[in-house]
């Protein structure tokens, strides 16, 4: 579908009809104790179902217990492979491309810091990762699989902190628009799926048109497991790409909770980095992916390292060189990826969520390929011309 800004204004003031309906009932009952039980529900493997459950909620859980009928599983398991074999180049997108891109819209930012996000950086950035990895699994839809309670609890997340923020007079509605509304839920998308994509072409890495569709295409299915109104998905790389131009247009720029959750980011990730001499790569990393002036906003130092950072994408090529004419290189570089993304989600976690690393089922896949030569490589969408 191809947005324009009256389509745009419709999706600001449409939530989650679904799950916001569930959160209402509940808590107009006083039943915050129910609401509670379902989240726990949602996040415990093997749970039972809690007692006294409102049709609604047992509605809710019904109809979102399944993946879309429309689901293509052959692009799935391209999207799975393409995941498995840039791991580390996704984790650094998401961390300094996609977060960032976040708060640099200022009502993404407010309502971070409206829901404590700005207490807690790394827990955010955890469970981003570990929603990531849960889509990936083979078992992702399946019975027992982690993404569905997820996608499940993410959802009912979304539809309480709507509640809480309309009912505590916490939210401008008529400046800001519906909070998590139907175009922010889009723009997230776009963030952590199109954006992820450009991170990918700008640090060099060769990317398969296939390898590179299917995992849009994975991110369309998260859309809809998280209550995105399909009608309004932008359904192809193209629309994406104009939904998302049209998107930032509209609300990028400066704000002092964008710069101080960027600065929370920034400080993050250098705990991570050993030593004091690499520290501000973090910031010329996010520098370069993001743009001089998006990270101007967000008040992200200036380096000496900015110049460094732009011989990234040819040392990738180096390393990719190595990895397609060596088996031995091809598995050093393997672990190296599987082991920067188990120090980094353990970092984030402190420890306490390991099952954040790749599961051991999965490592046999490490080194295949989605099939593509990576001489058919994929490019970006066309920039949308704007009036």
């Amino acid at each position: 579908m191809i947005h324009t800004r009256a389509s745009m204004d419709a999706l600001r003031q449409s939530g989650d009809e679904l799950a916001d309906a569930v959160v209402a009932t509940l808590f107009e009952r006083g039943e915050v104790g129910r609401f509670n039980a379902l989240m726990r529900y949602v996040s415990t493997a093997g749970a039972p179902l809690p007692e006294g459950l409102p049709d609604v909620a047992r509605e809710y859980l019904r109809t979102t217990g399944v993946p879309p009928d429309w689901v293509d599983w052959t692009e799935m398991e391209k999207a799975r492979l393409f995941f498995i074999d840039n791991n580390v180049h996704i984790s650094t997108a998401l961390s300094f491309a996609s977060m960032p891109a976040c708060y640099v819209v200022p009502h993404v930012a407010k309502l971070l810091s409206a829901t404590h996000g700005l207490n807690y950086p790394s827990k955010r950035m955890a469970e981003t990762g570990q929603f990531t990895v849960y889509l990936m699994r083979p078992d992702a839809f399946e019975a027992g699989g982690r993404f569905v309670p997820a996608a499940q609890k993410v959802r009912l997340l979304h539809a309480s902190i709507r509640h809480h923020l309309k009912r505590e007079g916490l939210w401008d509605t008529a400046a800001l628009g519906t909070p998590i509304c139907q175009e922010d839920l889009i723009g997230g998308q776009m963030f952590f799926s199109l954006l992820v994509l450009d991170s990918l072409h700008r640090l060099g890495i060769h990317m398969s048109v296939e390898g590179a569709e299917a995992y849009f295409y994975a991110w369309r299915v998260v859309g809809a497991m998280l209550g995105v109104e399909q009608d309004a998905a932008p359904g192809t790389l193209e629309e994406a790409r104009q939904f998302l131009d049209l998107y930032m247009i509209r609300h990028m720029g400066p704000s002092d909770e964008g710069a101080h959750l960027t600065r929370q980011l920034i400080d993050l990730y250098e705990e991570v980095v050993p030593g004091t001499f690499f520290d501000p790569i973090v910031s010329a990393l996010i520098r370069y992916l993001i743009g001089d002036t998006c990270a101007d906003w967000l008040q992200v130092p200036r380096t000496a390292w900015d110049g460094v950072v732009k011989a990234v994408p040819g040392l990738l090529g180096v390393l990719e060189s190595i990895e397609d004419g060596s088996p031995l290189g091809a598995w050093a570089l393997d672990r190296l990826g599987h082991l920067t993304t188990v120090l980094e989600l353990s970092s984030l976690t402190r420890g306490r969520v390991m099952h954040y690393a790749i599961p051991e089922h999965l490592k046999k896949d490490f080194g295949v390929s989605d099939g593509v030569p990576r001489t058919h490589r994929w490019a970006p969408p066309a920039p949308t011309p704007t009036s």
